[in-house]
């Protein structure tokens, strides 16, 4: 199917103009006024709509394979693409773990089959498997995960010398979970000794604290500039954190690199007392002036990328007493509208919200072809309504879980359409799954 999006306005490389985009083969093959539609060709009439290129999340844990009673990567990834993000990464703490050249095959395999949205995983690091993570050919993976904070069962990597072979020796990108975890059970066990295990969530940033996040992203740095290693750090928390990290060089040549996540910019503690387990969060939502300061460094360019660290559980499980809920929640659906509440707001520009989730994630993971709205690009893009507002109910929720945290609030834009390598796969809550995203290339290390 060829497609002509007429009138939009697109916003794009800093940009906002109004332009036809014709595309043919998967790909934006012109960009262009008042273009003719060619034979065989659907027009679609984009005027008052915003064109951007689709979200590209760097951080989501989609369950599969081991964990599906809380998401697959079909679900997840179909409520991906209706919230407008196109292509994701996604994590190895699964069951099995993504520690082994097999096991990460297989889920490309599995993607390849089920997803909506492209996709790349991550192979993770484990305190025994440097050796294999070595083998993997790091121009079709997205990175090396390293669990430098708690995670499940053994992917937590602790020992030094380990951490530093992983650090000296892998040619591509390492992504890091970063909470010290010595300091973490410190923590807990002295709140658990004062006030019983019976204890609610807002003690969750007192355990998960600022200086356990420091302590853990102060040590990465320093490994990565021991070894000039490309790091990205994943889920920043703290403003505390923002010292380790730079805007007074471009990004593509930055070595050492910073996530932000919806949650963090959009929760604070305060909120406990109303969500309590339901913005429980590894590393934890923290104190509004940490929100503030992780907002200020994403808009002067010390954070770099946005993305949601989208990882479900059952409503069952969060509902758990505090200490046996488990630390996640489902955000992939709304990343893009929630940042858009911001944008209406007035405190972030809508090109700014593309290049720190789009240009941004193209450029630090080096994709090919993808994240900006080029000729000769992909097709990857998504058509927003900024004046249709949008309530998230459980009627409307796609993820497996069937919960949010955004539950009752209303959104000030809504999900058009959104194109997966030129596919039109959402379309007004219509669904077109005949054709699946693709695999993600990168330039090589």
């Amino acid at each position: 199917m060829k497609y002509l999006i007429k009138n939009a306005s697109i916003v794009n490389e800093g940009e906002i103009f109004q332009s036809d985009i014709l595309i043919e083969d998967q790909l934006i093959s012109r960009i262009d006024r008042n273009m003719e539609p060619p034979p065989s060709c659907r027009e679609i009439n984009a005027e008052g709509l915003v064109l951007m290129p689709g979200a590209i999340d760097d951080q989501v844990h989609f369950r599969e394979p081991g964990l599906m009673t809380k998401g697959e990567i079909y679900t997840e990834a179909r409520a991906a693409v209706a919230g407008g993000v196109t292509s994701y990464m996604e994590m190895p703490n699964t069951n099995p773990q993504t520690i082994t050249l097999i096991e990460l095959d297989k889920k490309y395999d599995r993607a390849a089959a089920c997803s909506l949205a492209n996709y790349s995983f991550y192979m993770g690091g484990t305190n025994h498997n440097l050796a294999e993570t070595l083998k993997v050919d790091y121009s079709k993976v997205c990175g090396l995960k390293i669990f430098m904070g708690s995670s499940t069962g053994d992917m937590l990597v602790d020992h030094a010398e380990v951490l530093d072979g992983f650090f000296a020796k892998i040619p591509a990108l390492i992504a890091t979970h970063c909470e010290y975890d010595p300091l973490v059970k410190e923590n807990q066990k002295r709140i658990v000794e004062e006030y019983g295990d019976d204890i609610p969530a807002y003690f969750h940033p007192i355990i998960r604290n600022e200086e356990a996040c420091y302590k853990s992203s102060s040590m990465a740095v320093e490994l990565a500039k021991k070894h000039q290693t490309r790091l990205h750090i994943l889920h920043i928390s703290t403003a505390k954190e923002l010292s380790l990290f730079t805007n007074k060089i471009p990004l593509r040549e930055k070595k050492i690199t910073a996530e932000a996540c919806i949650h963090h910019l959009w929760f604070c503690d305060e909120d406990y007392k109303t969500k309590g387990n339901f913005i429980k969060w590894n590393p934890s939502v923290k104190t509004a002036h940490d929100r503030s300061k992780i907002f200020e460094a994403v808009l002067n360019d010390t954070i770099d990328v946005i993305a949601t660290d989208h990882a479900p559980h059952t409503l069952d499980e969060k509902n758990m007493p505090y200490l046996k809920a488990p630390s996640g929640g489902p955000l992939v659906q709304h990343s893009i509208q929630a940042m858009l509440d911001f944008y209406a707001d007035k405190k972030i520009s809508l090109e700014t919200i593309v290049q720190k989730m789009s240009h941004n994630v193209a450029d630090l993971f080096r994709i090919q072809n993808r994240g900006y709205i080029r000729e000769g690009y992909f097709a990857d893009m998504v058509l927003v309504n900024l004046n249709k507002p949008y309530t998230v109910s459980k009627q409307n929720l796609l993820y497996k879980c069937g919960w949010s945290p955004f539950e009752g609030h209303t959104f000030k834009s809504s999900i058009e359409k959104t194109f997966v390598s030129g596919h039109l796969v959402y379309d007004n809550g219509r669904f077109d799954e005949s054709r699946n995203g693709q695999r993600l290339t990168f330039e090589k290390p």
